[in-house]
């Protein structure tokens, strides 16, 4: 599986063949300037919740693609009336599409529109097919349910925030690794602003200190998994 950090937590997956992107945060971040997004392909594009750090660049790509945003309803009402394909999903619903089955988790955060309407309730993704089944968190605390994602789906790595302040820290990411069974984190949600900028030597020390591999992305660099 080929998997391409854009920055923040946007991250493309190639999986089954097709393109899918989370979160895509990346024209107005800094250190993904190099990024030109009108290159990055998509064939769906998985929105977590809709602040501006996560959905940014989404109506963009979408139009540019011809991508399906999938999201909770209230994300897909406001792409649509923006005249961008969309699959509507809830907390707990589970729709197979082409690339695998796409199930939609809890998270522990906020969600609004940068114009302050209401965006739904923060959510996480599983994506499983008949090869792989990994976890996207979105922006979140640490919750004990996330052990019933692990006994569920048996994922075999996890994509989990770790920039602190605004969600976990690399010590909460790490015990949540715990929660869902798995030994391998991507890092994200870290470094783009003061608030969240880590001490990448300390983080990485923490994740192998409790026997977890963390992977902190360079941008625009894809890495196999």
């Amino acid at each position: 599986m080929q998997i391409t950090y854009y920055g923040q937590s946007c991250f493309q997956v190639n999986i089954g063949g097709y393109n899918i992107l989370f979160d895509p945060y990346i024209t107005p971040n800094p250190l993904a300037k190099e990024i030109d997004i009108t290159k990055i392909e998509a064939d769906y594009i998985l929105l977590s919740h809709a602040h501006q750090d996560h959905i940014y660049d989404a109506e963009a790509i979408a139009k540019n693609t011809g991508a399906t945003i999938i999201g909770i309803w209230e994300i897909h009402a406001w792409f649509e009336q923006k005249g961008v394909k969309t699959h509507p999903m809830n907390i707990g619903g589970k729709w197979p599409f082409e690339f695998g089955t796409v199930i939609m988790t809890p998270a522990i955060h906020s969600s609004s529109f940068q114009d302050g309407s209401y965006g739904g309730n923060p959510a996480g993704f599983v994506i499983e097919n008949d090869e792989h089944t990994f976890y996207y968190s979105g922006d979140t605390a640490l919750f004990s349910d996330m052990k019933l994602i692990g006994e569920m789906y048996k994922p075999e790595f996890a994509f989990l925030p770790i920039g602190d302040n605004f969600t976990m820290g690399i010590k909460e990411a790490v015990m949540a690794s715990r929660f869902v069974g798995v030994k391998k984190i991507i890092g994200m949600h870290f470094d783009t602003f003061p608030y969240i900028q880590i001490d990448h030597k300390e983080a990485m020390m923490i994740a192998s200190f409790n026997e977890a591999e963390l992977i902190l992305p360079e941008i625009g660099k894809p890495f196999e998994i």
